[in-house]
């Protein structure tokens, strides 16, 4: 772990270069180490931003939204559609040059779709930082970014003692605790009399230790190949995830694109298993139906927002491997409106497609009614925006959750009338077996105050 000087420096003697596992773990440390403060941990292209410490935060609740920049606090009733409040808030910020990270959780999605009576009064929509600063890691080393010299210095320290993480210890997701099967037969039922095309059921699989969520991040990025990841503590909320899949992104020259992946076969057992899977998959007419409508879907969504004539499907049905599974996989683009932004963009394209269900308000209202708990974060979105106008909202799947102290794994399938129960249960251990493996117990607690 000696790879740790600033990468911007001239005279930095040639290095080999540092590896995605290294780099996970200087970020699980910096993290850990609690002397920052709150944080967002964001990989995007294989290069690592540490976000940190609060300059500013916007929160969003089911009834107000709330400014906080230094000591001042400005509170603030609204209702419609939380994608205006929340651009609002981000236009009063006194800076008007900033970049914001936090995360958007399911429930979002509520006020857009006229479910707002399903959530909680005061639940959380949204909660946005503007960190107090930036650094960075990449194959090349740390860059401290805009870190005042103390914490340069500290973080440069503690990049330079990171070590592996602790082994993990598994956690059993092959129990159906909460009738999963049947609620999927519901579903199936529901389609087949023509109340919505699909929907994506999903299940919770509580953890019954007290987990690291840093170390379970390290852990579980040596193991995975997101498309990006992430590591936030952010108000009482921690998680750590490795997603498969953009639910939007915007870019400052106006491009917005959303990856939309439906259909999965297990991956990472054997070569051999792998590419016979592979070819079950894309030969699969359930699979292959599945994912079109979903293209579909998110085409009318994209060319919603976009300038006429602009959307295109660039990529369609590829097979992406995501740690211990396979997708199929699309890329759909358009020339962002003007009039729309990228706030409307995520507003449209959330929740995504892929973890709601078509059409989506149908789906999602079916998703409230016979889910037994909560979504929280989970399909949700972290968030990563500039005042530039490029923004990136990764779906928040294949992730740990915790909230004073018990954690959580989550995971759903995609149910439409050709599904199966026991092939949709089998599909959501598969997803759950890209973090469940790498859960780390946490070193700050006993064996005897693990929960039964």
């Amino acid at each position: 772990m000696s790879l740790t000087v600033d990468s911007h420096a001239a005279d930095a003697p040639r290095r080999p270069r540092l590896t995605a596992e290294a780099a996970a773990q200087i970020c699980s440390a910096w993290a850990a180490s609690g002397e920052f403060g709150e944080h967002v941990v964001y990989e995007s292209g294989r290069r690592w931003t540490f976000a940190a410490g609060v300059a500013a935060r916007i929160v969003v609740t089911t009834t107000e939204v709330i400014v906080t920049e230094g000591d001042q606090e400005t509170r603030m009733r609204w209702e419609g559609d939380p994608s205006v409040v929340l651009a609002e808030a981000l236009h009063s910020l006194t800076d008007t040059d900033w970049r914001v990270y936090g995360w958007v959780g399911f429930d979002y999605c509520a006020p857009i779709h006229d479910l707002a009576d399903r959530v909680p009064d005061d639940v959380v929509l949204a909660h946005l930082m503007v960190p107090e600063f930036e650094a960075f890691v990449d194959g090349s080393g740390i860059d401290t970014g805009t870190a005042d010299a103390g914490r340069a210095a500290r973080l440069r320290e503690l990049a330079a003692t990171a070590t592996p993480p602790p082994a993990a210890t598994h956690v059993d997701v092959g129990t159906d605790h909460d009738d999963y099967r049947g609620r999927v037969a519901q579903a199936i039922d529901e389609i087949t009399r023509g109340d919505y095309q699909k929907v994506i059921m999903s299940r919770r699989v509580d953890v019954p230790f007290d987990a690291d969520i840093p170390a379970t991040y390290a852990r579980g990025r040596a193991a995975n190949n997101p498309a990006r990841s992430y590591l936030l503590d952010l108000g009482s909320l921690s998680a750590a995830g490795f997603s498969p899949e953009l639910v939007v992104a915007t870019e400052s020259d106006g491009t917005v694109i959303t990856e939309p992946l439906a259909g999965t076969r297990a991956f990472g057992r054997s070569a051999e298993l792998d590419a016979a899977a592979r070819t079950e998959l894309l030969a699969d007419a359930k699979e292959i139906a599945e994912h079109a409508v979903s293209v579909q879907a998110c085409f009318e969504e994209i060319a919603s927002v976009s300038l006429p004539g602009t959307t295109v499907v660039s990529e369609f049905m590829v097979v992406r491997e995501r740690g211990s599974v396979q997708h199929l996989a699309s890329t759909i683009r358009g020339e962002l409106s003007p009039e729309a932004g990228p706030w409307r963009a995520l507003a449209v394209l959330f929740p995504s497609i892929t973890a709601s269900g078509i059409p989506k308000s149908a789906a999602l209202e079916a998703i409230y009614r016979l889910e037994p708990d909560r979504r929280e974060l989970y399909s949700g979105a972290v968030v990563v925006a500039s005042s530039a106008g490029d923004l990136e909202a990764t779906l928040t799947l294949r992730s740990i959750f915790a909230v004073g102290g018990r954690a959580w794994l989550r995971a759903g399938a995609g149910v439409v009338a050709q599904s199966n129960p026991d092939r949709e249960f089998e599909e959501t251990c598969e997803k759950l077996g890209s973090v469940a493996p790498f859960v780390v117990r946490s070193r700050r607690v006993s064996e005897g105050s693990d929960r039964s």
